[in-house]
């Protein structure tokens, strides 16, 4: 016979559930359209437990995004995630890109859609404006890192005198919820086919 839960996991496994279901219904209804009450319903919980773990709906659209960005709940930043230093160990410059490439279309395929939501909402809400502006400069400084990283693998020298500022700025650029969301949401692109187009144009765009 198993062990009973403990409380402490019993506490874990509810708010889990409520965050499936956050995401589940922002990802299908928007900001606007997913209720407080909606979330409660859909992890069959009280309206009030909502409420009391995560205080209002911006918070738990917060975590719902930060945890679909990271995969899990674990407090590890982006750069010091095992695909981000594979990024930053790899041998040569286009294996580089290729594997920034690979780790961004993970992130988007659990995390687009929410990012959407949060861009959509933001012109309304300035709370969610801000949570924009955020993961914006959050994305920018993973890619900042990263095109430092590249900048050493190339002998200190990028395509038509690109800088890790601007060659971070492509990066983003390319590997964004705006790209992915066109080609793969509104074109119909496979995963893997933004995937190898989003490599191609990194290499394209910035190795000498």
């Amino acid at each position: 016979m198993a062990a009973p839960l403990t409380r402490a996991e019993k506490t874990r496994r509810t708010r889990r559930r409520m965050l499936d279901a956050a995401a589940l219904l922002f990802a299908e209804r928007g900001w606007a359209g997913t209720t407080v009450e909606d979330i409660a319903r859909t992890a069959e919980v009280g309206v009030q437990t909502v409420y009391f773990t995560f205080g209002t709906k911006r918070a738990v659209l917060k975590e719902v995004l930060d945890t679909a960005v990271a995969g899990d709940t674990d407090p590890v930043a982006t750069l010091d995630r095992p695909w981000a230093r594979e990024v930053l160990d790899a041998p040569d410059p286009a294996a580089q890109l290729a594997l920034q490439a690979a780790g961004a279309r993970r992130v988007l395929e659990r995390a687009a859609p929410l990012l959407e939501v949060v861009r959509g909402a933001a012109a309304a809400d300035a709370e969610l404006a801000e949570l924009w502006r955020t993961s914006l400069e959050q994305r920018h400084t993973v890619q900042l890192r990263f095109a430092e990283a590249l900048l050493a693998k190339c002998g200190g020298r990028l395509r038509d005198g690109h800088d890790t500022a601007s060659a971070a700025d492509v990066a983003l650029a390319v590997l964004g919820p705006e790209s992915y969301g066109v080609l793969v949401t509104a074109r119909g692109w496979s995963p893997e086919r933004w995937q190898e187009w989003a490599a191609d144009a990194l290499q394209r765009q910035l190795l000498p």
